[in-house]
């Protein structure tokens, strides 16, 4: 099944999840309404998906209208045919659920939810869709609306390779721990209408965003995407951003968005001197007299050869002349950790890149990765020193602190730090983590051991000695928890990179609710 990228259409497939979990536990009045407004608020996000895409098609004709060519006309009919495609499924499942509503007894005077009368019966959607044959009737219906999706992409091989992960419409695989013989007792077998109802939405809505994901598609094949030129800046690009004295300043001047028409007019000039163009770019060169800072002013016009109007950008740029210098800095801050890549970039004013020289003292290990980037690796605490050279006797050196990794924070499988929790929470603990919390480097730690101590309201204490983030009898103690029930993970060690041997994180408890 694809995941949607809208969040609200997101967010109503999780809630759908969960709540069908829920039916194997217990169907409460509370879950039989929670059914009732899923399957509402997904009818209304329908509704906002299928107004998106009106206007996605409307986009569309107007594109093709404004460029009228061959191949614009061919995916404007596909899109129309797209947007039938998923009409036609949506009338043949409104179909559908009108007939599990008049065979649960119609609709139910005492609400206006849309839920018949029998909206608790499970024999009702067995006798129909697995013995009457609407479960194999609907599941060969998907396949087709799939294929008729994809075949609008024949002799397209890229897009419809594209698509096939984007459409959200297709007959869902058994899972390996399902009883199911089939799709259809999958999802009808013995379920309730209630559960049923929004079943049947949510394939209605999985083809609204196939139909959205190709409308896009068809928008961007006829230049929908494109950004169509209106506004411009002028770009300054220097060879050199620092200069010494008696250099030459060099850069070049180009627009940050062109025009390749043959019919557009640029001209383009810096600090007052008219530049010649080629190929939207244009050389500008000068000789500074003084050190310290220097500005250069570009003015560039250009007729926009769709509107036929002209329009004039200024921009400028700020350089600097002065004396042989460099500089060394970590990327990440002024401290080195230990058991990971630190970034560095060196930097020099009048020294060839090609000459500088980088070494360290304290370092692992110290690697060159292009002309001012290194990365460094340390294995102990304590100070590094790095040291850049180059031609003509140029040396900077800079001091590093290097440290360990600071210590993770423990925390359970369902992000519990200690404190108050609910007996699903702890039942669905499934290991203890380390997780850094504000480090920039991309390093992970892992829980080496702990001790968790069950301790019941009337029932004898239970201790288990965990080696690693979990194992089978941690996991079954926690799967018994009960209100008033208090569990201990003590003594969490946890290793990170760099570490000779573990660290000890503490300890965090929990008093379940």
């Amino acid at each position: 099944m694809s995941i949607p990228k809208e969040p609200r259409q997101l967010m109503i497939n999780l809630m759908y999840l969960v709540l069908t979990a829920m039916l194997a536990l217990n169907v409460s009045a509370e879950i039989i309404n929670a059914f009732f407004a899923l399957n509402k608020g997904m009818r209304n996000s329908n509704g906002i998906v299928e107004n998106s895409n009106g206007l996605v098609k409307q986009a569309i004709d107007k594109q093709v209208k404004a460029y009228p060519n061959a191949n614009n006309q061919r995916y404007e009919g596909l899109a129309a045919k797209a947007q039938l495609i998923s009409k036609e499924f949506e009338a043949y499942m409104n179909g559908i659920t009108g007939e599990l509503v008049t065979a649960a007894g119609g609709p139910n005077p005492k609400y206006n939810d849309g839920r018949p009368i029998r909206y608790k019966d499970k024999d009702v959607t067995t006798n129909m869709f697995l013995k009457g044959g609407k479960g194999a009737e609907i599941e060969a219906k998907i396949a087709e609306t799939r294929k008729a999706f994809l075949d609008l992409l024949s002799g397209d091989a890229v897009g419809k390779t594209e698509m096939e992960k984007q459409i959200a419409l297709m007959v869902d695989s058994i899972p390996a721990d399902s009883k199911a013989k089939n799709w259809s007792e999958l999802k009808f077998k013995q379920m309730p209408v209630a559960a049923v109802m929004p079943t049947l939405t949510k394939l209605i809505a999985d083809t609204k965003t196939s139909e959205t994901a190709l409308l896009n598609y068809f928008f961007k094949q006829v230049g929908g995407t494109d950004i169509k030129f209106d506004q411009f800046k002028v770009a300054i690009a220097p060879k050199k951003a620092y200069l010494i004295r008696g250099d030459k300043f060099e850069a070049d001047l180009y627009l940050a968005a062109f025009s390749s028409n043959p019919g557009s007019n640029v001209s383009i000039s810096a600090n007052g001197q008219g530049l010649a163009l080629n190929q939207g770019v244009a050389h500008y060169e000068t000789t500074p007299s003084g050190i310290g800072k220097q500005t250069v002013k570009a003015t560039a016009s250009i007729r926009n050869p769709l509107t036929g109007a002209t329009t004039t950008a200024e921009g400028s740029f700020e350089y600097e002349v002065g004396e042989k210098s460099g500089t060394i800095s970590a990327e990440k801050m002024n401290v080195f950790y230990m058991g990971v890549d630190n970034p560095v970039a060196i930097s020099a004013a009048g020294v060839s890149s090609n000459s500088l020289r980088l070494n360290c003292t304290g370092c692992e290990s110290l690697n060159k990765q292009n002309d001012n980037n290194y990365v460094v690796r340390i294995n102990r605490e304590g100070e590094v020193s790095l040291t850049m050279t180059g031609d003509g006797g140029f040396s900077v050196t800079k001091k590093f602190r290097g440290k360990r990794i600071p210590n993770p924070v423990p925390m359970t499988s369902f992000q519990g730090r200690g404190g108050p929790a609910t007996t699903g929470q702890m039942m669905s603990f499934t290991g203890m983590l380390a997780i850094l919390e504000n480090f920039d480097f991309d390093a992970r730690c892992s829980i080496q051991s702990y001790v968790l101590f069950r301790a019941p309201r009337r029932e004898d204490p239970i201790q288990v000695n965990v080696s690693g983030f979990t194992n089978p009898e941690a996991e079954r103690i926690c799967r018994m928890a009960r209100p008033g029930d208090q569990y201990q993970f003590m003594e969490i060690k946890a290793r990170c990179p760099g570490d000779a041997a573990a660290r000890n994180l503490g300890s965090m408890g929990f008093v379940i609710r």
